[in-house]
C-alpha cells in the first residue's frame, strides 16, 4: 500500500478484489439477518457480524484473510440454512 499526500492508502488491485469480497459479505450477512424473526436475535446477530469484522479489519496477511472470508460464507450459509428450516 502507498500512502498518498491526501492521507489515503492506495490498495494493489488484489487487496481491491479481497476488500469487495469481504463488503460483499458483510452486506449478505447482514441481508441475511434482516430475515431472521425475533427482534433480539436480530439485534444481537448484528451487533455480533458488525464486531467480527471490525475486530479484523486491519488484517493484512492475504492467507488469514482468505480463510476470513471462506469461514465468513460458511457461517452466512448456515444462517441461511437455518432460517430455511424455520420457515418450512
Amino acid at each position: 500500500t502507498v500512502l498518498r499526500s491526501s492521507g489515503q492508502t492506495s490498495l494493489s488491485p488484489c487487496q481491491f478484489l479481497r476488500r469487495q469480497q469481504v463488503l460483499q459479505l458483510y452486506r449478505k450477512i447482514l441481508r441475511a439477518i434482516r430475515e431472521v424473526p425475533g427482534e433480539q436475535d436480530r439485534r444481537y446477530l448484528k451487533d455480533w457480524a458488525r464486531e467480527e469484522f471490525k475486530r479484523n479489519k486491519d488484517a493484512t496477511e492475504e492467507d488469514a484473510i482468505r480463510m476470513m472470508i471462506t469461514q465468513g460464507n460458511m457461517q452466512l450459509q448456515e444462517l441461511q440454512r437455518t432460517l430455511k428450516l424455520a420457515k418450512s
